[in-house]
């Protein structure tokens, strides 16, 4: 199981360094990432947030700099959200259970739903429909619950719990990664994106270290 993030790179973002990435594709987050991936994330949640203030009626206007209109979304929205979710691969079979059409990483807390109770939590709709169902001990996630003889994955509910604490983990680790690089490379904005993106992930806001002290102004 891990968090994954859906991509999309614009081809004329130029207001750090980024990874091309085609549409539709997945980036896995974890602390392992490099410079260059937390960055390509970054600029990705950012986008998935990018509302005109004039379409959110709770938004204030707009900066006009680049870089504060790029993050105006992320910065002020309430609840951001991250496209994306967790997927499940069977490593046995090579089955992958991807986050669906209307998943985001915010909703990743939704299997505990599957895992404490016999719960059922669906992620998106056709022409793909995927499904996670607990059935006594075991978790049964279905690929498309519309097509016959679809791919199936089933796991105990003990090893669901176990790669839910592994992926919160992952994502734990990325935040704080990320924490790291906009402390570096946006240190302006790194306090309030540091917890817009916590917000982004439904996790508790790491501790940002403080701005340098500008010894020659002081």
């Amino acid at each position: 199981m891990q968090p994954v993030l859906e991509m999309n790179t614009p081809d004329d973002f130029g207001l750090w360094p980024v990874l091309q990435a085609e549409r539709g594709t997945f980036l896995p987050l974890s602390g392992g990432l490099s410079p260059i991936e937390i960055g390509t994330a970054l600029m990705r949640i950012a986008a998935c947030n990018d509302v005109d203030p004039a379409d959110d009626g709770d938004l204030p206007p707009r900066p006009a700099d680049p870089l504060g209109g790029f993050l105006h979304g992320l910065l002020n929205l309430d609840s951001p959200y991250a496209a994306g979710g967790l997927r499940v691969t069977d490593t046995s079979t090579g089955i992958v259970f991807p986050p669906g059409c209307c998943d985001g990483l915010d909703d990743w807390h939704d299997w505990y739903k599957v895992v404490d109770a016999s719960g059922v939590v669906g992620y998106g709709h056709g022409p793909e429909s995927l499904l996670a169902k607990r059935v006594g001990d075991t978790v049964r996630l279905t690929t498309d619950t519309d097509q016959d003889g679809s791919s199936v994955i089933e796991l105990p509910v003990t090893e669901l719990r176990r790669l839910l604490t592994d992926a919160e983990r992952d994502l734990t680790e990325f935040l704080a990664a990320a924490t790291d690089w906009l402390s570096e490379h946006l240190p302006e904005h790194s306090v309030p994106l540091t917890a817009a993106l916590a917000r982004a992930l439904v996790l508790p806001a790491p501790a940002v270290p403080p701005a340098p002290l500008d010894t020659e102004r002081a």
